[in-house]
């Protein structure tokens, strides 16, 4: 019964991850290009869903002191009495699961932390930006193709600036990327040059955000949500300017879109999407493994890029589609390639010694 339980979890976990990463797709590709709903200023949509992001780390954190004051508050020590009987607090053996919120620190804002994480913020806002941009300009369904250059950043930005080598069978996987890529934008019917290069930028961003998160992780505690909230406070602010310089005159001719309770909705609800994403990663990387993950990511591609057909009605062909499994296939057999690598670079620890039995003459 109890495996049966784990696999239902599981399951869950996984399912929940696809809906939200889909969805969150899918809902920003309508505030990007929908004119009846959104309006053309993706730097405008991309701030107010960081100042969602905000508002979520504050109420989290608030909702996680709660939690850990009544989580000490139960686990206080217990009293023994004289007959040897426990007073009336919880034991070590009854202690309940720690709350969900517990894991969320107090969001709060200092300014020399906040200084130091600035070089990150400004990648931080390369990447979103650029990743809405493409998403805003291309079809749904050439998206993941548009951006998946980023694992040849990755590996180019690991040789470069950390010194990592690069193994054969890795240039292998990246070659076959490269080519899924270029036959993907090659069969794209509705190719976009803005929105490709947007799609390479957003990749070689996201590169460069994994390199920089690894070296202001400490300044933060290696606290993941402090980062986060960090992050889009700085990001909240940096928009402001380019908002004014590029899009100020089309938020002021928006009055339509900014009375409409269904325009902020779609927003609220993706800046929503937007936060979540990053609690169902960690839960799907708990429930199953770093390697499920990756796969589980790859299959949820091949399935948004293949609904996307139908549900934006895109044309598919022959190359287009090519070009989507040939991507694919190239990220999980790098997945595969590093994984192996990983495992023979760090060897399991040899096992103990077997104890040799003690034995005394009478």
């Amino acid at each position: 019964m109890g495996s049966e339980n784990n696999y239902v979890y599981i399951a869950s976990v996984v399912g929940t991850y696809w809906v939200v990463s889909i969805s969150m797709v899918y809902l920003n590709k309508i505030l990007m290009s929908n004119e009846g709903i959104s309006i053309p200023a993706p730097l405008f949509v991309t701030w107010y869903q960081c100042v969602v992001t905000v508002l979520i780390c504050w109420l989290a954190g608030q909702c996680g002191q709660r939690a850990r004051r009544n989580q000490a508050a139960q686990y206080a020590p217990v009293a023994v009495d004289e007959g040897g009987g426990s007073g009336g607090a919880t034991s070590s053996g009854d202690r309940p699961k720690p709350s969900f919120f517990a894991q969320f620190p107090k969001a709060e804002y200092l300014v020399g932390q906040a200084r130091q994480i600035f070089p990150l913020s400004l990648v931080f806002v390369g990447m979103i930006t650029f990743n809405n941009l493409c998403l805003k300009f291309v079809e749904v369904s050439f998206y993941n193709v548009a951006r998946s250059l980023t694992i040849v950043f990755n590996v180019f930005f690991s040789r470069v600036f950390l010194g990592i080598p690069t193994s054969f069978k890795t240039i292998l996987c990246l070659g076959i990327v490269v080519i899924g890529f270029l036959i993907g934008s090659h069969g794209e019917l509705n190719f976009s040059l803005i929105g490709t290069v947007s799609g390479i930028m957003s990749s070689l961003f996201v590169s460069l955000n994994s390199i920089f998160t690894k070296k202001v992780l400490p300044v933060v505690d290696d606290n993941h949500w402090k980062l986060t909230f960090y992050n889009n406070v700085n990001a909240s602010f940096l928009f402001i300017p380019l908002m004014i310089i590029f899009e100020g005159d089309i938020i002021k001719g928006a009055t339509k879109q900014l009375m409409s309770e269904a325009f902020w909705a779609a927003m609220s609800v993706a800046g929503f999407f937007g936060f979540s994403i990053g609690i169902v990663t960690v839960l799907q990387i708990k429930a199953t493994s770093p390697l499920t993950h990756n796969i589980s990511g790859t299959a949820k591609a091949a399935v948004q890029s293949l609904m996307a057909f139908y549900l934006w009605g895109n044309e598919p062909t022959l190359l287009g589609v090519l070009g989507i499994f040939t991507v694919l296939g190239g990220s999980l057999l790098y997945t595969f390639v590093k994984m192996s690598e990983n495992a023979q670079n760090n060897p399991p620890p040899p096992p103990p010694p077997p104890q040799q039995e003690m034995s005394s003459k009478v």
